[in-house]
């Protein structure tokens, strides 16, 4: 369906991989200064899709993408440079080096929760590289989406980035070209999905997926400011991100003291003015009546389990809204311990040792982030080094997304590959080795066919400087 139009970026793609350094910034910032000339409206296409407040479409949407670009405006001269290697004895006299150089023709199928900055994002890294480029926009936040379109046909050509709007039929046709690389963010179900599909044509993939990642609150932490930063982590967005806390472990010891401090952050944040969370502007709502009749249904399974609602509980179909919610007690084999959220609500638990808390965390799918709350240096250490995540926090949620020179990606369930800053660089390309030799010349001789006695002597001398 889509073959003319891979075609052309498929043709177009030596022309962007023969262009310099120069080329390539002053295309990333043609895209900056749009984006800055556009706020206003990448502000209301998100309030339309699901009443995301303008403060945190600055801040997650807009902001993070900018940080990325000037981040790898920045550092592409080096990125983008050969990269010299030693040379082993056996080989004296000739020279290597790596140079990267674009993969081609690339997919970026992108999610719903943040439609902007999970679309624009990988576009960043791609463009870098030198790439040919198609975004798949989520469906779920049209207006969103044709903002995205919009962006792409007043700032490059259609055989260099296009975006395809459509829904699930589009993304089947697309996933069947050959591409030389997919990037796609979304849930582990729909990733294996796409890994299956690229296996056909062994496209390079990078799959950002999910999981349940958990926070972890010890006695020694300074409760209000962990209730303070889980809270703003795990009600952005209304709880529609990947890397949202999606249970906290809490020492027992401790417990109480935890719930009434997240229960008094909820007030401060949501409510100050005592006229209820749901008139709060400063709450997005789910992005559809699906998924509103999902994390209802988790709330309705844990509610009928015997879990008790600490905070919150309040839902309204018709406007897709759910109050930031806390969950006590919750029953083994709750649909809410097993699947992620992905919406406004908190289990809590509680531990009586880490190493009990690590298990809990380890008998699980391995998750996209996990957080630590502790001011005791072993306790921190232990968690770090017992428990598999894609990437963790201490002290904090969310923000270590937003900072360019760390890779960010999952491991296992929660993810395959890397992506911002120089990790999305080097996604999006290919690292060619290279390996330089003077004419007629090479150590390497010496140890060719027909193996004398001398030559064997040769091999055995190499062998020793081991």
């Amino acid at each position: 369906m889509f073959q003319a139009q891979f075609d052309a970026l498929r043709e177009y793609a030596p022309a962007l991989r023969r262009e310099d350094v120069a080329a390539r910034r002053a295309r990333l910032q043609k895209l900056a200064n749009w984006i800055r000339a556009n706020r206003a409206a990448i502000q209301a296409a998100l309030y339309v899709d699901f009443k995301k407040p303008t403060a945190e479409t600055d801040t997650s949407e807009i902001w993070a993408v900018l940080v990325e670009i000037k981040h790898t405006i920045s550092h592409l001269g080096r990125w983008m440079g050969r990269r010299t290697v030693g040379t082993p004895l056996p080989l004296l006299g000739s020279r290597s080096w790596v140079q990267v150089e674009p993969k081609g023709a690339v997919l970026i199928i992108a999610p719903w929760n943040y439609p902007f900055y999970l679309a624009v994002d990988p576009l960043v890294s791609a463009l870098a590289a030198g790439n040919a480029v198609v975004i798949k926009p989520a469906e779920q936040t049209p207006a969103t989406s044709a903002l995205l379109r919009r962006m792409a046909e007043e700032l490059f050509r259609p055989d260099e980035v296009l975006v395809l709007e459509g829904g699930k039929d589009v993304a089947t046709d697309l996933l069947r070209l050959p591409w030389d690389h997919i990037f796609f963010t979304g849930s582990p179900q729909i990733g294996k999905l796409v890994m299956r599909a690229a296996a056909e044509h062994l496209s390079g993939i990078t799959l950002e997926l999910g999981g349940k990642s958990p926070a972890v609150v010890d006695a020694t932490a300074n409760l209000r400011d962990a209730a303070e930063k889980i809270a703003w982590g795990k009600f952005l967005n209304a709880g529609q991100t990947c890397i949202a806390p999606d249970y906290v472990l809490v020492e027992a010891s401790v417990k109480e003291a935890f719930v009434r401090e997240i229960t008094a952050a909820l007030q401060r944040y949501y409510n100050p003015d005592g006229a209820g969370a749901e008139q709060s502007d400063s709450l997005a709502r789910i992005v559809n009546p699906h998924h509103f009749e999902r994390v209802s249904a988790l709330l309705a399974d844990a509610r009928q389990r015997g879990a008790t609602i600490a905070a919150g509980g309040h839902t309204n179909a018709a406007t897709c809204y759910i109050e930031p919610t806390l969950l006590l007690d919750i029953p083994a084999g709750a649909a809410i311990l097993e699947e992620e959220i992905f919406g406004p609500l908190l289990p809590i638990l509680t531990f009586d040792t880490l190493p009990e808390a690590a298990d809990y965390i380890n008998a699980r799918p391995k998750p996209l982030a996990q957080y630590v709350f502790t001011t005791n240096a072993a306790n921190r250490r232990f968690l770090l080094d017992t428990v598999s995540a894609g990437g963790a926090a201490v002290n904090e949620t969310i923000i270590h997304v937003a900072n360019p020179g760390l890779p960010f990606g999952g491991v296992g369930n929660s993810g395959v590959g890397k992506a911002h800053g120089h990790a999305g660089f080097l996604a999006f390309s290919n690292e060619k080795s290279v390996l330089r030799q003077r004419v007629g010349f090479t150590g390497i001789k010496l140890m060719y066919p027909p193996y004398t006695p001398k030559v064997k002597r040769l091999i055995g001398l190499m062998m020793k400087c081991l």
